[in-house]
């Protein structure tokens, strides 16, 4: 849909005061900031079981495979094995069935692909949707160090940054400071985005990751294509993905009728909503582009989690990762009890 009945161009004379960021808590993050999310962090627990319910597309469960399998040796064919461990090299040299045998990773990769294109520098509520994605990647960071994973991290906005897997405390302070540095507006709205740089960053991801990993997409999801549905099923083939959709209340319903200055950092324009015909359409805009992205995960089988601008993101975490959930026998015995 054309945004062009609700949203109007003015004339571009240069830098305007609306394009310079204020900078404070709710547009930019701090060094200390994120380095002082590692005691709320010891609360969460990234489960190898996340149900998809409420704030998840679909009704499946993702798996987690928690850490990675290394390769140990082949051995004799048993009754009872798995014949896709089959080692068919083997088999076809020695004459006899072989499968291989595995030993768990003392460590599992977690990996972070953080969109920071200039629509991330958006907010109406408590924060920027950048500043929101910072302070999650950085909780998530220090889970996973806690846990023993190592951290890494692939950042983009029209330039990348690839941040290795590393263990421990040293693998989040990198983390931290590619953070600090993407989510700053002024730099972020200066960027200059290329169309389809999504799937490019998909598709860097896939080679360079290693299988077994868990990884966690944190977007808006603006910049779908016909090919990110086939990256994304490349790199779930290997791994554990996850993905987390970035809103703003102004992006699922139509702010009251009015006519509002808006700016990207480059250009200004009215945002005119003071016909019922032009907020209709404004919301329908946004409606079709969460159940494209909705539609997306559940084809995948993705859990998708959202998280809003005005939502509290340790709080968010917690109820994704903070607690033991009931099991399903449980819940029916409650709700039968009810």
């Amino acid at each position: 849909m054309k945004l062009s009945s609700w949203f109007r161009q003015r004339p571009d004379n240069g830098p305007t005061r609306e394009a310079r960021a204020v900078l404070n808590s709710a547009t930019h993050v701090t060094t200390s900031e994120l380095i002082g999310l590692q005691q709320p962090a010891r609360k969460l627990k990234l489960a190898r079981t996340l149900p998809a319910t409420a704030s998840t597309t679909g009704s499946h469960r993702s798996r987690f495979r928690g850490r990675g399998m290394d390769y140990s040796e082949s051995r004799i064919y048993q009754a009872g094995d798995d014949i896709r461990g089959m080692d068919w090299r083997v088999t076809a040299r020695a004459g006899k069935p072989h499968v291989k045998v595995y030993e768990e990773e003392r460590e599992r990769p977690v990996v972070l692909l953080l969109d920071y294109s200039p629509s991330l520098f958006f907010g109406s509520r408590k924060a920027l949707k950048s500043v929101i994605s910072a302070r999650l990647a950085t909780l998530l960071g220090w889970t996973a160090a806690r846990n023993g994973d190592r951290v890494g991290a692939l950042l983009f906005n029209g330039d990348h940054s690839e941040l290795p897997p590393r263990r421990g405390q040293r693998g989040v302070l990198t983390l931290i400071r590619e953070l600090v540095k993407y989510s700053d507006p002024l730099r972020g709205l200066a960027a200059e985005p290329r169309p389809g740089q999504f799937d490019e960053a998909l598709k860097r991801l896939r080679r360079t990751v290693r299988p077994g990993s868990l990884i966690f997409i944190v977007s808006d999801f603006y910049d779908l294509s016909d090919d990110t549905g086939y990256q994304l099923q490349r790199l779930r083939q290997h791994n554990d993905v996850v993905a987390v959709q970035l809103l703003d209340p102004l992006e699922q319903a139509a702010p009251p009728p009015g006519l509002y200055p808006v700016t990207d950092g480059r250009q200004t324009g009215w945002l005119d909503t003071r016909s019922e015909k032009t907020r209709a359409q404004y919301e329908q805009f946004f409606r079709h582009h969460h159940q494209q992205v909705n539609e997306l995960m559940r084809q995948h089988q993705i859990p998708l989690l959202k998280i809003s601008t005005g939502d509290d993101v340790v709080k968010v975490l917690q109820s994704w990762f903070g607690g033991k959930r009931r099991k399903p026998a449980q819940q029916k015995k409650t709700a039968e009890a009810a």
